[in-house]
């Protein structure tokens, strides 16, 4: 997908000292920081358990904003497949004014990041507040892209008056590895879900920390876009994150959970060229089955392949688990029996969905690089386009918010809030360029992120309406409250119920968020259709050909996160529609 990510503006430097990590804090500084341990009003030089860092001042905003903040040392060599240590100690003031390094990764570009990539950013607001809420944001991608600046703080930590941190961690294969050579006997590491791990060090590194730039450790909200949001529903499932947290929003998740058996399967053929390659066996076939066992041979291999290569594998996955399997239920850090479990990590859980979830993801299929030309699609083209985005839309929101509160209610021992954006749909409202693609994959972030220049290639001006802005306004106001008491509700907002059965017969069980170019609009409502009504709806559709329709339920939406019932259903070929 596109992403123009925000470059953080010029700042006026406070103190002046170029600091690096290798230098030396004199005595005087010394004094100073612990003297200012409970001053945050301009003040960028802090304590964190390794050392002193020195971040800098976004004056455009008034934002205290610390980036590149190492949580863990560098996961490298023998530490590439392990859980997470901490950092060395330093002695010196180590400067954290610039972003640090991303994950490993495939881009359009290239190979790009580090393995060296353990590390977090930090947005306050520059007052003398303190026990603030805080937020930790892990960033989208199939947990095989992104980067923490997918949202920053900027523009966002003063309305909300909370600390906003984002965290980089590891990705793709260099994330996620099931194969059982890399098995040590600790029943962490052996989940494969080092990403995982990642994140619950980062959370780990938050509690012990936070307290120093103004936070209040027993308040911290776990949030996640998309692939963050996924993890931050297996983080309420998994033993490992008990106790981490005190609240969570998933922006875009759902619930998918990785067999790890059958997971060692694909990584296996995922890297069997590889080893062909390097002449370690003679064909795929057999470098497929030696990487299935557990002979040390293996595990010494794997630890000697370049990360650059391991990188880009299985990297057209879109949101196929089949492809990409990650979240494995090891039975340690995640359960063997996922969401089916009975013990969940229960807090206040706050779910949301866009209407239009698919259009992103139907855009950059292949099936339809054919249509698009320059972003424009027009034709037979566009039919076919519409219909893959209004299906997947549907059947991708019931698995972002009503899947998982069906299945989890009867065990889930706290609130769960669910919201729906629609701002998009109404191309009055938007205008034609944003119309196409509705309220899509991401629609909340610049809602949030009012600063966030990721989607302006497709929605345009669509969110300096007066109705966008008051509809930012509305979102944060019920983030504000949900971050302090776990309950979103506050003067002058819609009441926002929460989700139970008995508000679901009464048509009010999510919170639907809309605008048009002059005001914005929130109430209460519920899904009108269910899995099965959109899969009849299908059925009947009849504005695109029968041999048009066969083909993109066969190879765009098949697969998907939200698929299981489609796939099922359309499995014998002799069930298709006639």
């Amino acid at each position: 997908m596109k992403k123009k990510f925000l470059k953080l503006l010029a700042i006026l430097l406070l103190v002046s000292v170029t600091a690096t990590s290798a230098e030396t804090v004199s005595q005087s500084a010394k004094s100073t920081i612990n003297v200012q341990t409970s001053i945050f009003r301009e003040n960028t030089v802090r304590n964190t358990e390794f050392g002193v860092i020195k971040g800098k001042i976004d004056t455009e905003h008034n934002v205290l904003i610390w980036t590149g903040v190492p949580y863990a040392k560098a996961p490298t060599d023998e530490l590439r497949w392990k859980k997470p240590v901490n950092p060395d100690k330093w002695s010196g003031i180590l400067n954290t004014e610039k972003p640090g390094n991303i994950a490993l990764q495939a881009s359009g570009d290239g190979i790009t990041g580090s393995e060296d990539c353990l590390n977090l950013d930090i947005y306050r607001p520059n007052t003398d507040s303190k026990n603030l809420p805080v937020i930790l944001y892990i960033h989208g991608g199939n947990n095989q892209g992104g980067k923490s600046g997918e949202i920053t703080g900027n523009a966002l930590v003063n309305d909300l008056d909370a600390i906003f941190i984002s965290v980089n961690y590891r990705l793709g294969p260099l994330g996620f590895n099931p194969l059982p050579a890399l098995n040590t006997g600790d029943n962490e590491e052996d989940s494969g879900n080092y990403a995982l791990l990642d994140m619950a060090k980062a959370l780990d590194w938050t509690k012990n920390n936070i307290a120093n730039f103004g936070g209040n450790p027993e308040n911290i909200t776990i949030s996640g876009f998309s692939a963050g949001g996924r993890d931050v529903m297996a983080m309420l499932i998994s033993p490992t994150f008990q106790g981490k947290f005190q609240k969570a929003v998933s922006f875009s998740g759902g619930m998918t959970i990785a067999d790890k058996a059958a997971s060692e399967k694909v990584f296996a053929k995922a890297i069997a060229p590889l080893a062909v390659q390097d002449n370690i066996k003679k064909n795929e076939q057999e470098a497929y089955k030696w990487l299935l066992t557990k002979d040390p041979a293996v595990k010494t291999y794997l630890y000697g392949i370049k990360a650059e290569r391991l990188a880009p594998l299985m990297g057209n996955a879109g949101i196929r688990m089949s492809v990409f399997p990650h979240l494995y239920n090891d039975g340690n850090v995640i359960p063997e029996n996922g969401f089916e479990t009975k013990n969940y990590n229960p807090v206040p859980l706050l779910m949301l969905t866009g209407s239009s979830e698919f259009s992103m993801f139907a855009k950059f299929d292949p099936y339809f690089g054919q249509y698009f030309k320059d972003d424009q699609i027009s034709g037979k083209g566009l039919k076919e386009f519409n219909f893959a985005s209004k299906y997947g839309g549907k059947l991708y929101g019931l698995f972002n918010v009503e899947d998982s509160t069906e299945k989890m209610f009867p065990n889930y021992k706290a609130d769960i809030y669910g919201m729906e954006i629609k701002f998009g749909d109404n191309k009055e409202a938007v205008g034609e360029k944003m119309a196409l693609y509705g309220a899509f994959h991401g629609v909340f972030v610049p809602l949030l992120d009012t600063d966030s220049q990721n989607y302006t290639w497709l929605a345009g001006d669509a969110y300096n309406s007066a109705g966008a802005q008051e509809l930012s306004l509305i979102f944060k106001k019920y983030l504000y409250n949900f971050i302090r008491t776990g309950n979103p509700n506050g003067e002058n907002l819609v009441y926002w119920d929460k989700w139970s059965k008995e508000n679901e017969k009464l048509g009010k069980s999510l919170l639907y968020l809309d605008a048009d170019t002059k005001q914005a609009y929130s109430y209460m409502g519920k899904k009108e259709f269910t899995y099965k009504d959109v899969l009849n709806e299908m059925d009947r559709d009849n504005t695109i050909t029968k041999e048009a329709k066969k083909k993109i339920i066969s190879e765009v939406l098949n697969g998907r996160w939200f698929s299981g019932g489609l796939d099922k259903k359309y499995r014998n070929k002799q069930l298709w529609p006639e």
